[in-house]
């Protein structure tokens, strides 16, 4: 009898046991949607030195630039190198190109016609900003070091050089071939743009707009379609050539029509989106260099020579007074100025 009531203590308590094990067993049990762990190959993520930032929020054209300050000095605390807007935007390539897009003829061939290109949006909630590591630093700082500003005036042409090689080449229009009283300079003045070597040596990243010939502001630009449109919010850059600040900016055009052309007031002018790539190029310091070469390769290796727009150019050249523009207006120059 006492076997037999042994015998029962046991079995109910293995019986506990067991429902005890099933319990368990259930609360461990993956849910819809989960798979269980396959211990028979390695399920282990290999770790990687991949620093990032998550967007948090829509970030418009119009505030890309207060995200930027914001954020950057956040980043810089994650690298132990010093970490700059350039850096970090060459390295998420993506970023250029969106910019690029935002040029109202790219947004008009796709069919949108975009009023003011500040309400688009650039960086979207969830977007992944990536941090460069130390190799990568380093090979930008190498790039930088050897990238140059190239531009051929007679060829209307700008290119962005590494070393030796065209990484990009974008259409551009000169100065005229002329001398015009500017208000905003006070004087007459030769529009011939001027060649020469130098370096970026400013950069404004929120310009106003005044036209030079009569220091009238702009508040609206009318594109080559006859629509008025918001003014652009495109950075320039300013290099000095030969030790010399003539005022003789790289800035963005809203009329592409005078690409190609001697049309400006001694500027450098381009479309709106390969503008975004250039300034991404040039960092203060970058090296420029405005040459005036009639002759140059063909697409078969041959040469061609190229029409001569400044014809007394090389025996009466333009004027070599620093500060074309006075030093305080050198922020106020116009991007709209072929109208």
């Amino acid at each position: 009898m006492t076997y037999l009531k042994h015998q029962r203590y046991v079995f109910r308590f293995l019986l506990l046991l067991g429902l005890l094990g099933l319990t368990f067993s259930d609360c461990s049990a993956p849910e819809v949607g989960e798979f269980p762990i396959d211990t028979s190959v390695t399920a282990i993520i290999p770790p990687t030195d991949k620093k990032y930032h998550v967007v948090q929020q829509n970030v418009l054209l119009k505030d890309y630039f207060s995200f930027l300050d914001k954020t950057i000095p956040v980043l810089d605390t994650m690298v132990p190198f010093p970490l700059d807007e350039y850096l970090l935007v060459q390295h998420n390539s993506w970023i250029i190109d969106t910019l690029e897009n935002t040029d109202y003829y790219r947004q008009k061939e796709v069919g949108n016609v975009v009023l003011d290109a500040g309400l688009m949006t650039v960086l979207a909630l969830g977007d992944t900003l990536f941090l460069p590591n130390e190799a990568d630093y380093q090979k930008a700082l190498q790039l930088r070091s050897q990238t140059i500003i190239d531009v051929n005036i007679p060829e209307f042409r700008l290119r962005i050089m590494v070393g030796d090689s065209i990484y990009y080449t974008f259409p551009v229009r000169v100065g005229q071939n002329r001398s015009k009283y500017l208000a905003m300079a006070g004087r007459k003045v030769d529009l011939r743009t001027h060649a020469g070597e130098g370096t970026i040596v400013r950069i404004n990243r929120k310009p106003s707009f005044i036209n030079p010939s009569n220091n009238h502001p702009y508040t609206s630009t009318q594109r080559d379609d006859g629509i008025r449109t918001a003014l652009p919010l495109v950075p320039w850059i300013e290099p000095a050539i030969n030790g010399q600040r003539y005022g003789q900016l790289i800035h963005p055009t809203t009329n592409p029509v005078t690409l190609g052309k001697a049309y400006s007031n001694g500027c450098v002018g381009m479309a709106e989106g390969p503008m975004w790539r250039v300034y991404y190029y040039a960092p203060l310091g970058t090296k420029v260099r405005f040459r005036y070469d009639l002759e140059v390769p063909s697409a078969d290796g041959n040469s061609i020579q190229l029409p001569d727009i400044y014809p007394d150019y090389h025996t009466k050249r333009p004027l070599a007074k620093a500060d074309l523009f006075p030093s305080k207006q050198l922020d106020a120059l116009s991007i709209c100025d072929c109208r």
